[in-house]
């Protein structure tokens, strides 16, 4: 059987070590043992900073996609869509519509009014005749 030795800490310090011991491994031993293969395999010192977190990794991460998304949206916009409705309009067979002449819409419309008039003149003199 191994020989266990006493080691001082402060109170709070030994009980941060022995939840945290408690929550990711079976004895305060493998918990220490771990932490410091943790440093020696790494060779980083307790001190040193990791560098960024998972969060903000992932908030990085975020933003940069929503960068890509806005890029292709844009690209859809002002290159895709054009393109499409430029060549689309190329391999219709549709003969354009014919709009009519200002000139032929006004030939058109005294014809009506002649005609609506003639047709009250004929009307009134029909019913006068009665």
């Amino acid at each position: 059987m191994d020989s266990f030795i006493g080691i001082r800490f402060k109170k709070e310090a030994a009980k941060r070590f022995q939840e945290f011991s408690r929550t990711h491994c079976k004895s305060h031993t493998e918990a220490l043992e771990t932490m410091l293969d943790f440093f020696f395999y790494n060779e980083i010192s307790p001190h040193e900073k990791l560098g960024p977190t998972g969060r903000t990794i992932e908030a990085s991460f975020k933003k940069r996609i929503n960068a890509v998304i806005a890029i292709m949206r844009d690209m859809e916009k002002t290159q895709t869509k054009p393109t499409a409705a430029m060549i689309a309009s190329l391999f219709q067979t549709e003969a354009p519509k014919q709009k009519p002449l200002i000139l032929e819409k006004k030939i058109l419309q005294e014809k009506k009014e002649n005609i609506s008039n003639w047709e009250e003149d004929g009307f009134r003199e029909s019913n006068n005749s009665k």
